[in-house]
């Protein structure tokens, strides 16, 4: 249920908005607090509702309390926040969650008592490489080979891949990467939250920052990536295959190496390739931070969240500093 927040001058001109909406349960967020659900009932509470600052279904980093760029700006960032937490007290939930806010918001969060979370994705980053060739010399020779190996599959197959962005886009490809899309979420028992209308609409509005990556046999699409354009970054989004075809390294094709070609074409710095999936580590993805912020109403379940936080935070330290030692590159890079 949306509640969003909106904050106006003195002649209705407005200074900021916040994307907000009470939820009663924790899909589609990309942020884990299943168990926190759980303990909380056992501690004899009631999780949900919840209030959520988010994107919905997105797991992308970036500003999260809205402000314009005037000279009250802190002001109306701090009187923002203010109306955050007292909504959510006058709603009685049991929390507040803003997930995938900046770094500099989840800095200031913690000042106004939120607690706070960080979480790990793989990227992969553009060191202004000319060519796919020029990023393979730059991997340890073992993973080269591998991934060498593996594009040669798609030939083998009988595959032909394609790029295409805004117009190039017909139609009958969103019918059929509709089609693999819903094959995804059946298989992976989730939930089709987008519509066949949806992505011919996201198309339209969108125009040549959709980037649409299919796989063809005999011309028929068999398989498709679904990329959007922002800034310096190609985000990873959604993927999807005919459900009576299997072919070998095709998701790592169309997802991860059709990405970083496209990317180095068109000059952009970042791949993000979507939450969590250690095997894009030997694919040239390397882990990066990202963060949340948790305001929790009860002293003592508050208490237990920021232990078992700190605890958390020192693993996912732990485990990044360790995959940037081992990682698949000749050198360490940050």
């Amino acid at each position: 249920m949306p509640l969003h927040i909106v904050a106006k001058d003195e002649s209705e001109s407005i200074l900021g908005v916040v994307p907000l909406y009470l939820k009663s349960h924790s899909y589609g967020e990309f942020v884990f607090d299943h168990s926190w659900a759980d303990a909380y009932r056992s501690f004899g509470g009631r999780y949900y509702p919840k209030l959520q600052c988010c994107v919905p279904f997105t797991p992308v980093t970036g500003p999260r309390i809205l402000t314009r760029n005037v000279p009250c700006k802190d002001q109306v960032f701090e009187a923002i926040v203010s109306a955050m937490t007292e909504l959510a007290a006058k709603l009685q939930v049991s929390s507040l969650h803003i997930t995938f806010p900046s770094g500099a918001e989840w800095n200031k969060l913690r000042e106004k008592g939120f607690s706070q979370r960080i979480g790990m994705q793989y990227h992969w980053q553009n060191r202004d490489y000319k060519n796919f060739d020029e990023f393979l010399m730059d991997m340890k020779q073992s993973k080269r080979k591998n991934i060498r190996q593996e594009r040669k599959k798609i030939g083998t197959q009988n595959l032909k891949m394609r790029r295409l962005r805004g117009d190039e886009i017909k139609a009958r490809h969103w019918d059929s990467f509709y089609d693999f899309y819903r094959n995804t979420t059946d298989n992976k028992w989730g939930t089709p939250y987008l519509t066949r209308e949806f992505f011919h609409v996201m198309a339209s509005k969108l125009g040549d920052e959709v980037l649409l990556v299919l796989a063809e046999e005999n011309e028929e699409p068999v398989a498709g990536a679904l990329n959007l354009i922002g800034g310096d970054t190609l985000f990873g989004r959604l993927w999807g295959c005919r459900p009576d075809s299997y072919y070998p390294s095709l998701h790592f094709e169309a997802c991860y190496y059709q990405a970083i070609e496209a990317a180095i074409e068109l000059n952009l710095k970042t791949v993000e390739a979507g939450a969590q999936g250690e095997h894009k580590i030997q694919r040239g993805y390397l882990p990066v931070k990202t963060y949340s912020c948790h305001y929790i109403f009860d002293e003592g379940f508050k208490q237990a969240i920021d232990e078992f936080l700190v605890r958390e935070s020192n693993q996912v330290d732990f485990v990044i500093k360790l995959m940037h030692e081992d990682g698949p590159f000749k050198e360490k890079i940050e």
